[in-house]
């Protein structure tokens, strides 16, 4: 492994599967009693984000408290970057304070790469921009790895504001790698053609993109990025692109759905399909824990 994890196109077919291997064995730990080991006693983990978060950063605060680490949640609102302090003067001060690992979102693409070149600590990425969000694509493909034992031969949709999405970008990546066939879907806006060179298949309606996929990922429209009028109305998204009972009876009947959240219900997805069986949505956050648990562990040498 590397020491920094910025993106999946840093690593390798092998990384990707050491990391769901070691996710695997972590899973297991989450099940016991006692919910810890003594794998980062004595490490530091400073979550640095400068967007909102619930799930991310949750997960990863979880995730070193239960290899043992000591965690610091930075506020970005009471500390010396409102007075001024550089980007980098801030994160050099706290690995000065001893910080191990520096997980960092940012809302502007390439932050953590930036930080990289500055810092001894381990930099993780946890979403820069509309760049990449390497740590969601792992635990995606953990929960696909989970229900579906393989990735070749598996059709995977990817559904919504692909254009705006780091969650996206990561995801076909590292679903590629793996051996899956990737489609996306969505309004042309938010779908330029450029993206056929990641060597997707690219379809702007539901109903020929969703034809016997294996998984559904949906994503978030994200509405504070919508400023330029991508599509006309809420309604008329969901009428076109949201995920419906009907629509989710054209992919396989085992198929799988599944969104990185938060959730906009009524817009992207109907509420009958986020809470049925086939959603594995609530599974994602359960398993992004063990999956951030195995980036800390190869990341800290072990």
């Amino acid at each position: 492994m590397h020491r920094h994890l910025l993106s999946i196109k840093d690593l390798s077919r092998e990384d990707i599967e050491l990391i769901l291997e070691t996710a695997e064995g972590f899973s297991d730990v989450l099940k016991r009693d006692i919910k810890k080991v003594p794998t980062l006693r004595g490490k530091t983990v400073v979550n640095l984000f400068f967007e909102p978060s619930t799930r991310t950063r949750t997960s990863f605060e979880l995730a070193a408290k239960r290899l043992s680490a000591d965690v610091v949640n930075f506020s970005v609102p009471t500390s010396a970057v409102v007075k001024g302090e550089s980007l980098i003067d801030t994160a050099l001060t706290i690995q000065a304070l001893g910080a191990d690992f520096v997980v960092i979102r940012h809302s502007c693409s390439g932050v953590p790469h930036l930080l990289s070149k500055h810092l001894k600590a381990s930099v993780i990425n946890a979403g820069d921009g509309i760049n990449e969000h390497p740590t969601q694509a792992l635990l995606d493909a953990f929960t696909i790895k989970r229900h579906k034992g393989r990735f070749e031969g598996l059709k995977v949709a990817i559904v919504g504001d692909i254009l705006h999405s780091r969650v996206a970008k990561s995801n076909i990546h590292c679903l590629k790698k793996l051996g899956a066939e990737v489609r996306l879907i969505g309004p042309p806006t938010l779908l330029p053609e450029g993206f056929k060179k990641e060597g997707v298949e690219l379809y702007y309606s539901m109903e020929e993109g969703l034809k016997d996929v294996d998984v559904v990922m949906m994503l978030r429209i994200q509405l504070e990025r919508q400023d330029r009028g991508f599509f006309p109305s809420k309604n008329e998204y969901f009428t076109l692109w949201g995920l419906t009972p009907e629509r989710l009876s054209l992919t396989k009947e085992d198929a799988i759905v599944m969104h990185p959240g938060p959730m906009n219900r009524g817009i992207e997805i109907d509420t009958e399909v986020a809470d049925s069986p086939r959603s594995v949505i609530l599974e994602q956050v359960t398993n992004g824990i063990a999956v951030r648990m195995a980036v800390l562990y190869q990341l800290g040498g072990q």
